[in-house]
């Protein structure tokens, strides 16, 4: 299965039931419209955590009206965190929404040790690019969590990744461990991990796919440049999972094919007791819609 854009994820996933969803920090107008979008769209059912009166007034200038049960007040970033994640913990929500906090003071509750929600050995960050010259979405990991993962943590983030795709539908998603060369080079760690990522591959270690590498970004999504290097494999330009060697190179990928390249992007962070919608706080209110709709469509 390809799935070509986000528009195309959409019309796919239209027949979801609604999920209940706690939304940190909401208090912020573009997470307010995606969420408002996502309830009416009868994808979930908010349960809006920050500083109550101006969450009335975003709403009601959104036309919306909220009933008190719907909001739970809370004033700073820390607070909304705890509270959101404390709501979770109760069974309140299946999925958490990230409003207008940073990013790590919410995870920063998520993995607590006595209060969070972590529910994996690994958590991973999952990066949704719909870019315009590419053919489908690509799944780039971990640009967001994992710092310098080994072999082993590099194994859970691709496991996560491909559960991921299987939960929208791919029955055998195409994974490429990426480097800077297409061979084992001992100077390069990364190159003897992609193999080994790939032979674990091959033994069915992380389910239905297919894993290749080392292999190089520009070999992995441009059919033709692989043809022109006598690179064979069928993830050669048709790749859906972008594994990254680190986070900075997965940040960096995800900024420029964002930004630069002019794609949208969603964010889900996995391997918590729930998904969590990770967006920039400047994201536009389409691309938090597409984070719901994604974390949505996972049981």
């Amino acid at each position: 299965m390809v799935i070509s854009s986000f528009s195309a994820l959409k019309s796919r996933l239209q027949h979801l039931s609604p999920r209940e969803a706690v939304v940190a920090a909401a208090h912020d107008e573009h997470t307010l419209q995606a969420v408002f979008s996502a309830r009416r769209d009868g994808l979930i059912r908010p349960i809006l955590v920050g500083r109550r009166n101006e969450i009335r007034s975003i709403a009601r200038s959104l036309g919306e009206e909220l009933s008190p049960e719907q909001i739970v007040d809370a004033q700073d970033d820390l607070e909304c965190a705890a509270r959101s994640v404390a709501l979770i913990r109760e069974g309140k929500g299946d999925i958490l929404i990230k409003g207008m906090l940073q990013t790590g003071t919410l995870l920063k509750a998520v993995v607590h040790r006595e209060t969070g929600i972590r529910a994996s050995q690994v958590m991973s960050h999952v990066a949704i690019l719909d870019v315009p010259r590419y053919h489908k979405l690509l799944f780039i990991t971990d640009g967001g969590m994992v710092v310098a993962p080994n072999l082993e943590q590099k194994g859970h983030i691709l496991k996560n990744a491909v559960d991921f795709c299987r939960f929208l539908g791919y029955e055998r998603p195409k994974a490429a461990a990426l480097c800077a060369v297409e061979t084992v080079n001992p100077a390069m760690p990364e190159t003897g991990d992609a193999l080994s990522l790939k032979e674990a591959g091959e033994r069915g270690e992380f389910g239905p796919c297919i894993v290749e590498g080392p292999i190089s970004l520009d070999l992995a999504t441009d059919r033709e440049a692989a043809l022109v290097k006598g690179y064979h494999s069928p993830v050669a330009g048709d790749a859906d999972i972008l594994l990254v060697p680190a986070i900075a190179v997965g940040n960096v990928l995800g900024k420029a094919l964002y930004g630069l390249a002019g794609g949208q992007m969603a964010g889900v962070v996995l391997g918590a007791a729930v998904p969590i919608t990770i967006n920039s706080r400047g994201a536009t209110p389409e691309e938090k819609y597409y984070s719901i709709l994604l974390c949505a469509a996972m049981d």
